[in-house]
């Protein structure tokens, strides 16, 4: 087992993917980020790092307005992103996070594509800070966003305060 996150929820024993199958296409808002975010972490503890931050994506695709409860205790997974990548075993497969979220905010696709497509970036500019080192997609051109623009857009298409959470998470990363 790897060691619990402080940035999520503790796990109960026992999830598998069936908890978050069991949300429609149309029901994706606070209990379906919470129970992603839980879900992640438990993926995390059994040394599922990569899956776990797919499903910390998932989370963030969540359809919340900024005023849902889970909000104040779990905030945008920004800092648990973070922490996986910095608390990564070497032999447990990360992947690369710079190229998953570069593809990922580049194919991004409805519903709230806008908001999706930043928060990808957003993990994107984190993984080239984090793990400096990994390479991006050469055969994958596509214009890389600023820092600046970035935190514009995440003030645009994001939760009252996420850009700012996400800037200082950027900005401190040594968590």
């Amino acid at each position: 087992m790897l060691p619990t996150c402080p940035y999520l929820p503790t796990p109960r024993p026992g999830l598998d993917w069936k908890m978050l199958n069991a949300f429609p296409a149309n029901d994706r808002g606070a209990e379906f980020y919470d129970a992603c975010l839980e879900y992640g972490h438990s993926l995390w503890k059994r040394k599922y790092a990569a899956r776990a931050m797919l499903c910390l994506d998932r989370a963030m695709g969540a359809d919340l307005k900024g005023d849902e409860e889970i909000l104040k205790s779990w905030p945008m997974p920004y800092s648990a992103m973070v922490w996986f990548m910095r608390h990564t075993p070497k032999d447990v497969f990360i992947g690369n996070p710079r190229i998953h979220f570069q593809h990922y905010a580049d194919r991004m696709n409805e519903p709230r594509k806008e908001q999706r497509k930043w928060r990808a970036w957003a993990c994107w500019a984190l993984a080239r800070k984090v793990m400096h080192d990994l390479p991006g997609d050469p055969r994958h051109l596509v214009e890389e966003p600023t820092i600046k623009e970035i935190e514009a857009k995440l003030l645009r298409h994001g939760l009252p305060g996420e850009a700012a959470q996400w800037h200082e998470e950027w900005a401190h990363p040594t968590r």
